[in-house]
């Protein structure tokens, strides 16, 4: 199984081969450089963006990297490079890296954050629950404010559960009627169907009593959730871009944006050091039982079903949440 270091020491990873198609290869166990420790993978999520890269995009060259895009990994060290302090063999951490399909996977010391023991044998795709963190505190939502949340899957419920605990009236708007009952189970006030753009804006703004909402987050990553996002931001709102747009440019009415005065920020992070502070932050937060993803890791499957994993991202079947994929 490649366990051990040395010589022609080896490990499984998944090859996105072609759009649709993947293969597991055996591929030299990878030896961990000055200041990278090597983690030995319990499981690593399956996140949207990685949608794009199976379906297949002119952009994208095949094959992918053994491992790739495999980018919410967590799982144990089991060797540390020169350089390294702070982490040593046995340590579980949740890691930012991009080749986490696999067993093992070298990432960079400065992000690996290590787990607590409350959190032992838990899954832990420690990234995109530092998303999460980091889009609530972007958005600077306080006690009293109305937020609408466009999109519950399970970024949107997550920071509907974190609004709701800093004491915001959340009104939660998905097209899935599980969704729904999910927004509302993690403490949305209000729930509406995103099916009908003027029935939705008529009802908010009479929940609102005509001013709309203090915050409004879009975690879709479509034009038209977009647009219903603009909407819904009362004057001098903040409208926060949450939804990875990945499949080419939008459009925006910039004209009401201009009329509202609307402060618009794209919540997505590149920093490393901003992500892994948002890992820390999420750590603390499932720890303390602040904040609960285990319902929404809703189907798990071994490393060679991977294809299977990502079939599923894409179709969303009913129920479908977040998948996690372990080796």
């Amino acid at each position: 199984m490649g366990t051990a270091a040395g010589s022609g020491a080896t490990m499984r990873a998944a090859v996105i081969a072609r759009p649709g198609g993947i293969r597991v290869e055996r591929v030299p166990l990878p030896e961990p450089g000055p200041g990278a420790v090597r983690v030995r993978l319990e499981g690593c999520g399956v996140c949207g963006s990685n949608a794009p890269t199976w379906e297949g995009r002119e952009w994208f060259q095949y094959p992918l990297r053994p491992g790739a895009p495999g980018h919410e990994g967590w799982g144990v060290v089991d060797a540390v490079g020169p350089g390294v302090e702070g982490l040593s063999p046995g340590d579980r951490v949740a890691t930012l890296s991009s080749a986490a399909f696999a067993e093992y996977d070298v990432v960079e010391a400065s992000s690996a954050v290590v787990l607590p023991p409350a959190l032992a044998g838990k899954p832990f795709p420690g990234e995109p629950l530092g998303c999460a963190m980091n889009i609530f505190r972007r958005g600077d939502i306080q006690p009293g404010q109305k937020v609408a949340i466009l999109g519950i899957g399970f970024l949107g419920a997550l920071v509907t559960r974190l609004a709701a605990n800093a004491g915001a009236r959340v009104i939660a708007i998905s097209r899935r009627p599980f969704a729904l009952e999910l927004a509302r189970a993690y403490g949305a006030s209000e729930c509406i169907p995103m099916d009908d753009h003027g029935r939705i804006i008529e009802k908010v703004k009479a929940l609102t009593e005509g001013t709309f909402c203090d915050r409004v987050i879009e975690v879709v990553g479509a034009q038209w959730p977009l647009d219903l996002a603009g909407e819904l931001t009362r004057e001098r709102g903040r409208l926060l871009i949450a939804g990875f747009h990945q499949d080419g440019p939008r459009q925006v009415n910039l004209f009401l944006w201009n009329w509202r005065g609307l402060d618009v920020i794209n919540a997505h992070e590149r920093d490393p050091r901003v992500y892994v502070e948002g890992m820390r932050l999420a750590v603390d937060a499932v720890a303390s039982g602040a904040l609960d993803p285990y319902p929404l890791f809703t189907h798990r499957y071994g490393l060679d079903a991977l294809d299977r994993a990502l079939d599923a991202l894409c179709s969303r079947p009913d129920g479908f949440l977040k998948a996690l994929v372990t080796p």
